[in-house]
């Protein structure tokens, strides 16, 4: 059944004062004081985005640049994307709210997902009546930045029969729901059992179907649909004060930091194929430790947090849940859930260990700046507001700060093994570590041979960074062969020369320029003067019995022996024209191919249909003519 077909099961509860309450609340009014130790030089930092804010307790974006900050009081700002903050409220409803106690007023916002459109938006806030209204709002029609406060829809509205643990979040889930949060109703200890109570709304996540219904409808998958026990609007139970919850914008996994009572402050973190009902256990539990088992179910009826710490004021008192930063600005953050303390100010973040587990890791000891809430903007970086400063703050992952420049020397010649690697780093914490994949540890590697060289490099903040290298060989400089007849000749700015036919040496042959005696493939070794050899191209010359050659500069054939084909590669003068054929052993021709354009040649010659042997590829240049052997296996 409904909750509006529940209320009259709920009771009226008096309003009670009491000169001691269990000191947790959200919004405290007195600044939390703590005898903090010392830690770890923080590794997040908050930039100042905005100031002059009054108690801002909510953050969020319409699908632009713009944020938009909650104002305790029954306002609704707007700061532009270079964080000005625009003079006119985007939404006044401070004589709907009553907001003089430090947990009432307007508490959360959410726009439609197709806000673009339709213009709706969704707020949480304390009625004159001390009250929880849930109410829709548009924008006006003629100004994107001032809504029509004279638009209310109401939704729902939940009786709440003391000041405090009021929750006041709501956020879309990936489904297009409307979720909402609910405190148990106040005091301390739930005095009302309203978190195991199946008949209230209070102690509570809530979903509800706004694009249906009037005012609106119960999605058909949710727990307790249709049932007696339960009201239909459940999602969740067992929840103490939720104090911000948020979706994983990328796995849609629910994330709710949950207001412990004295001694256990907890998050909650609920897949995001979780088909609802889950028992967060409060006041069964108080995070992981029994606080008032009486008269509850055994302890597998619940869903423990992933994490719990102290709320005795050593790490804090009052969690304000956070998001899971899908932003691109800080990739080290990426993935991490960002949560803080409302008393503390230190920032967490949680992340998986790799073994079913979370690892919890403090990345700022901050001060006491009653931080109230995380926020998103539309890239998905985030922001944190301070109630009592009234500030917007950026949150700056310092990891990004670890630059590493990177500089590679290949090597100067083949053999010579002399590249080098130099890291250039920029760290402010001037602590880090250096290990290379060859086992080095310094910034700069010299005598390397050819191959891959992979850093990774971890400062005091626990930042990495890692990334492979390569020395090489210089691509050879090409030493050109110039033909004239059979002299054979190369610049002359070399240190040293050496000519060979046929990969053997021919002796007192050391100079630019050799006269070809003989028929053969000719190339010469030249040196720098540094250790360093280079090798010409490969000169086919075929001196004649007439004493002239036919000299083919480039010419190669491969693969040799071959069984499909081979291919011939070579340099051919402009205006000549090369006859190319492929013969046995007895003459006989198989192929025949007329090279007529000048530059380099490259064609196929076909041997799979012949039978194996040895073949012979003539090559015929006017009279003149070149033969090699080929094999056909």
């Amino acid at each position: 059944m409904s909750f509006s077909d529940q209320l009259s099961l709920y009771p009226t509860i008096a309003k009670h004062r009491y000169a001691s309450i269990t000191f947790n609340c959200i919004l405290l009014v007195l600044f939390c004081s703590s005898g903090l130790t010392s830690h770890a030089q923080n590794r997040i930092v908050l930039e100042e985005y905005a100031r002059g804010l009054s108690n801002p307790v909510d953050i969020t974006h319409a699908g632009d640049d713009r944020l938009f900050i909650v104002e305790k009081g029954g306002f609704i700002r707007i700061l532009e994307a270079n964080g000005s903050l625009v003079a006119t409220p985007f939404l006044d409803i401070d004589s709907l709210v009553r907001s003089n106690e430090s947990e009432r007023g307007l508490l959360g916002l959410a726009f439609h997902p197709n806000y673009a459109s339709n213009g709706y938006f969704f707020v949480n806030y304390t009625n004159n009546d001390g009250d929880t209204q849930i109410s829709r709002f548009s924008v006006s029609s003629d100004d994107p930045n001032i809504a029509d406060a004279a638009s209310q829809k109401r939704l729902l509205k939940v009786e709440q029969p003391y000041e405090n643990h009021n929750g006041g979040d709501l956020a879309f889930g990936p489904d297009g729901y409307l979720y909402i949060g609910l405190g148990d109703g106040g005091l301390g200890g739930d005095p009302v059992n309203a978190g195991q109570t199946r008949t209230t709304l209070l102690g509570k996540m809530l979903r509800i179907d706004i694009d249906n219904g009037d005012p609106y409808a119960i999605p058909s998958t949710n727990p307790f649909a249709d049932t007696d026990f339960t009201l239909d609007e459940v999602w969740a139970l067992g929840l103490r004060n939720p104090w911000r919850f948020s979706f994983d914008r990328l796995t849609g996994d629910l994330w709710i930091g949950d207001v412990g009572q004295g001694l256990w402050e907890e998050v909650d973190m609920q897949l995001a194929n979780s088909p609802g009902g889950e028992n967060y256990g409060w006041r069964c539990y108080e995070g992981n430790a029994t606080f008032n088992t009486n008269g509850c179910p055994g302890e597998g009826d619940f869903v423990f947090p992933i994490y719990d710490y102290t709320s005795d004021f050593t790490e804090g008192c009052s969690v304000t849940g956070g998001y899971v930063y899908r932003g691109s600005a800080f990739p080290d953050l990426y993935g991490h859930y960002v949560y803080t303390d409302f008393c503390s100010g230190r920032i967490w973040t949680l992340y998986p260990d790799g073994a079913d587990g979370w690892t919890n890791t403090e990345w700022l000891d901050g001060t006491n700046s009653q931080y109230s809430s995380f926020g998103e903007d539309q890239a998905g970086e985030l922001y944190l507001a301070a109630y009592s400063g009234g500030q917007i703050f950026r949150v700056v992952d310092q990891c990004s700060e670890l630059a590493v420049q990177s500089s590679v020397d290949f090597i100067s010649c083949t053999g010579a093994n002399d590249g080098k690697i130099a890291l250039e780093i920029s760290n402010p914490s001037n602590e880090f570590t250096i290990t290379w994949s060859n086992g080095a540890t310094t910034a700069a590697l010299e005598n390397l041979s050819p191959g891959e060289y992979t850093y990774t490099i971890t400062n005091d903040w626990g930042c990495t960074r890692s990334e492979s290298l390569f020395v090489m060989e210089p691509f050879p400089e090409l030493v050109t062969v110039t033909v004239d007849g059979n002299q054979l000749s190369v610049p002359d700015n070399w240190e040293t020369y050496q000519w060979l036919i046929n990969g053997d040496t021919i002796v007192a042959a050391t100079g630019p320029s050799y006269t070809a005696v003989a028929s053969g493939d000719y190339t010469v070794v030249v040196s720098d003067g540094s250790g360093c050899n280079l090798v010409s191209q490969v000169v086919s010359v075929a001196v004649n019995s007439n004493g002239s050659s036919l000299v083919i500069p480039g010419l190669s054939i491969s693969p040799n022996p071959a069984k499909e084909f081979f291919v011939v590669n070579l340099s051919l003068s402009g205006g000549q024209e090369m006859k190319v054929r492929l013969l046995d052993k007895l003459g006989r021709v198989h192929f025949v191919h007329l090279l007529r354009s000048g530059g380099v040649q490259s064609f196929e010659v076909p041997v799979a249909q012949l039978p194996a042997g040895i073949y012979f590829v003539r090559f015929q240049l006017g009279n003149q003519q070149l033969t090699r052997k080929v094999v056909k296996e």
